[in-house]
């Protein structure tokens, strides 16, 4: 049935309506798309601060960042990684003058199977933060939901008040230990779980409500909500508005400017679809897991252990390209001295 023109002006867009139910928060490092849509929060990633920092808008952020890597010395290889660090830094900062929640950062997914690696540059980047003036309160960062990156969570967490976001998540069992671990915020991928199954399987095409992501990151949201996690999901990685409205009710969804836009066009009515009382009512039951029993359950997903090493792949790629971006500007930094 077509909605009139006139009740359609009168209709909240499907962006306006969402956000009565669930955070939005966008998936972008352009601040201008954030500028428009008016997220709470805010996500970024190696890919995406790679893109932005090719826009000849951004010049200014890679420049200092190129700075401050050279101010501190040391080897080429420890300029470039100071540079990197403080460009990831520069962009949040940005980022959180047009905001009025939290920036996830994400630490080098080089390091994902390196727990005292990820601590370690989880807490560097904390302190670049806070000589700019910005508490922890205001960034999440960013670990691969490896076991060794949900570990270095938890003692990040623990131990440093440092608040988390765990990335690159497939599975049931990754999304148990990070309950376990008690971080602060999960990010299950819901666009590519559907890729992985349209590119594998007989099936092309899923209604939402039968999106093989959509019906991951619900099954994630009732467990946590039926047996009283604290830890955030935030359904993320969508392929279209479909996906989004699946998931009306989940605790947060980071959203592309892209489909932001899309969703800002639409005037279809939103009904929560994930709700706690539902989540309480449903017949999951509490599991525990151990490190050989993650390995073993993960494992047994074969979905989600290609997606999570295609994924740090991925973004590992993007973070030597970044690499190479910044020594182009270090060596002729260097050149012009």
């Amino acid at each position: 049935m077509s909605v009139s023109p006139v009740k359609r002006q009168k209709m909240e867009s499907a962006l306006d309506q969402l956000k009565h139910y669930t955070t939005v928060v966008a998936d972008t490092g352009d601040f201008n798309a954030i500028d428009e849509y008016k997220p709470l929060d805010a996500t970024t990633n190696p890919s995406l601060i790679l893109a932005a920092a090719q826009m000849p808008a951004y010049q200014k952020l890679v420049d200092d960042a190129v700075a401050y890597g050279k101010k501190l010395g040391g080897s080429e290889e420890e300029q470039i990684k100071n540079a990197s660090d403080k460009l990831f830094v520069l962009f949040g900062a940005e980022i959180l003058k047009r905001i009025p929640g939290r920036v996830s950062t994400e630490v080098d997914a080089r390091l994902s199977f390196d727990k005292e690696g990820m601590i370690q540059r989880a807490r560097r980047l904390i302190d670049l933060y806070k000589e700019a003036g910005i508490g922890r309160d205001r960034i999440l960062i960013k670990l691969s939901s490896t076991w060794e990156g949900i570990q270095a969570g938890k003692v990040l967490e623990a131990e440093y008040g440092i608040h988390c976001n765990m990335t690159l998540l497939f599975s049931f069992a990754q999304a148990v230990a990070c309950a376990e671990a008690g971080v602060t915020l999960i990010s299950p991928f819901v666009g590519r779980i559907l890729d992985w199954y349209v590119a594998n399987g007989d099936k092309k095409t899923y209604e939402p409500s039968e999106d093989p992501g959509v019906k991951s990151v619900t099954k994630i949201y009732n467990y946590y909500k039926k047996f009283g996690y604290k830890t955030i999901v935030m359904g993320a990685s969508f392929r279209n508005t479909g996906e989004i409205k699946a998931l009306t009710g989940c605790d947060y969804l980071t959203i592309s400017p892209k489909l932001l836009a899309e969703l800002s066009k639409e005037h279809v009515k939103l009904t929560p679809t994930l709700s706690v009382k539902e989540a309480q009512a449903c017949d999951l039951e509490k599991i525990h897991l151990d490190e050989k029993a993650f390995r073993w359950r993960h494992n047994e997903d074969q979905m989600a252990v290609e997606k999570l090493s295609d994924g740090i792949r991925k973004f590992a790629a993007d973070a030597v390209k970044l690499d190479r971006m910044l020594k182009v500007s270090v060596v002729s930094r260097s050149s012009q001295a």
